[in-house]
């Protein structure tokens, strides 16, 4: 990994995030005409609204995805047994889905009484198709990373619009973005780090045979 692949990263995420967000909050105001930025029906100033949201949410998805890397890598010299850290974190995400659950089910009538089941297992399926994928990829080790990255990450990304004084609609999306981005960035993590060790071990055997 060196600096090129880190901006190319940093600014796919950004609009990755621009993206996701622009065509999700479109399709919001097309279903319920009164949704927008402060109360503005304009659908190109709700456009771009969107557009520079998915931005920052680009952005805070990158670091959350850098945070949850640099506490893999410290967990890891912690626990010196790689399964220990993979049990706990798989225990760990089976517990922030039914916690989930149960938060959003005493928030049930500040948001909505279908949120507190569906956005849990919506969250959880869409996590075990991605770790399903990663998992394809690479190999079966990356598929509990993945789904505790897909889905406690995600959900502590998220936290501010789920435990403020926000609806279901706004719930969404701001979560649906954050899965979207992290999503790419954990699906695009291996070909990126691959690259380079492909490159380490040319070079390591062109030195040995030198």
């Amino acid at each position: 990994m060196n600096l090129r692949k880190l901006f190319f990263l940093f600014w796919s995420s950004m609009a990755v995030g621009a993206v996701t967000c622009t065509v999700l909050g479109l399709a919001l105001q097309f279903t319920d005409q009164s949704y927008g930025f402060l109360k503005v029906e304009e659908t190109g100033y709700n456009a771009l609204m969107m557009a520079i949201s998915g931005l920052m949410i680009g952005v805070f998805a990158m670091m959350g995805f850098f945070a949850y890397l640099t506490v893999n890598y410290i967990a890891l010299s912690i626990f010196r047994q790689k399964y220990l850290w993979t049990m706990l974190q798989g225990y760990t995400s089976l517990f922030a889905t039914f916690a989930l659950g149960y938060m959003l089910y005493g928030e049930r009538e500040r948001l909505s009484n279908w949120l507190y089941w569906v956005l849990p297992i919506a969250l959880a399926i869409g996590s075990i198709i991605v770790s399903y994928f990663k998992a394809k990829q690479t190999n079966r080790s990356a598929f509990v990373p993945t789904i505790f990255l897909m889905f406690v990450v995600t959900v502590l990304e998220a936290w501010p619009s789920i435990n403020g004084e926000t609806n279901a609609v706004s719930v969404v999306f701001m979560i649906t973005p954050l899965f979207v981005c992290n999503a790419f960035q954990i699906m695009w993590l291996h070909k990126l780090v691959g690259t380079t060790n492909q490159k380490t071990d040319s070079a390591n055997v062109a030195k040995s045979a030198s």
